[in-house]
């Protein structure tokens, strides 16, 4: 069922004649605009889908596993058929960010028929390095499958889809092990692929402020500088993270098929993912790299309209 909203706009016609609407609050009668111009009052309707039911559930003991779920009440039968369902990951540097970030995203592929879960992870730090955020990620996802009648989910059917750093962690849930045996697809945003390759690629002369950061936070990532102390102990245990947290390095003939975008101009640059897709390709599985115009970052690329189009019909092909 939709609801229907209607607002006292005002049209606003100045010169060749803009319009524009005045949303609820606004003053009942405008002043005309500067230099003139006529006025006329009118009436405008807009339909928005009632919003989905949205509750946040613990799938660990830390104050960062947490999720949020969005879903729609099923239809009334007792045989309803189970939906598919979609994981996000937000990004933040493995430092920051919040699952929140999704909100309105989520609530869009809420009403193009997906149950949505938005996961928190533990951030990187002293307390949480690496693989601390994949074993976050999978736990969630666990979560999600074992209380799947919950929200008449199909666990069969799940897709993930990761903005930055989270787009790092749902290539992961890909890859690791046998990644299309825990999702369906993934969907990937500026995934950092590689951190080691953002690690080097933040110390050159001509690196920007958000590329020097994102080398700082894959130190926090691993708990260690790669390379800091060659032939010891630790440098192999800091090599061992770095390597492991390489999704291509994962990459096998069980991995779940992938859509993997980045802006022209993003400072995370397509490489992280043309060098994954490689090795998916030669393992046997689809991958498929888009660019898109301008330097929109993550989540930040779903202001090109054609990218929500594309990654709902990836999300829709693999979960039938």
């Amino acid at each position: 069922m939709r609801r229907a909203v209607v607002w006292g706009a005002v049209l606003t016609a100045v010169g060749a004649g803009a319009a524009g609407l005045v949303p609820p609050g606004a003053a009942a009668s405008p002043a005309v605009p500067p230099g003139g111009g006529s006025v006329a009052a009118g009436s405008a309707v807009m339909v928005t889908p009632d919003l989905p039911k949205f509750r946040t559930y613990a799938y660990g003991k830390n104050a960062r596993q947490r999720l949020d779920a969005y879903w729609r009440a099923p239809v009334k039968s007792a045989r309803a058929k189970p939906g598919p369902a979609v994981l996000l990951l937000h990004g933040g540097y493995w430092i920051e960010g919040d699952k929140r970030d999704w909100k309105y995203v989520a609530r869009r592929l809420a009403g193009d028929g997906f149950t949505v879960f938005a996961a928190d992870y533990r951030l990187a730090g002293p307390h949480a390095v690496w693989p601390a955020q994949r074993d976050d990620a999978l736990a969630a996802l666990r979560f999600v499958k074992k209380n799947a009648k919950r929200w008449n989910v199909d666990p069969g059917r799940i897709a993930v889809v990761g903005s930055s750093a989270g787009g790092m962690l749902a290539t992961q849930l890909g890859t690791y092990g046998e990644g299309a045996k825990q999702v369906r697809g993934v969907v990937a945003l500026s995934p950092v692929n590689n951190p080691y390759l953002a690690f080097r690629q933040g110390e050159a002369p001509d690196a920007s402020s958000r590329q020097a950061k994102l080398r700082r936070a894959v130190v926090d990532l691993l708990g260690c500088v790669p390379g800091a102390v060659p032939g010891t102990e630790d440098d192999d245990l800091c090599w061992g993270r770095a390597d492991d947290a390489d999704a291509a390095v994962h990459a096998s003939a069980g991995d779940a098929p992938m859509l993997l975008m980045h802006a022209a101009g993003d400072f995370v640059p397509v490489t992280h993912s043309t060098e994954l897709a490689s090795a998916l390709r030669a393992a046997g599985v689809a991958a498929t790299v888009r660019t898109v115009a301008g330097n929109g970052h993550g989540t930040a690329q779903l202001g090109d309209p054609g990218v929500y189009s594309r990654i709902l019909a990836f999300l829709r092909a693999r979960t039938r």
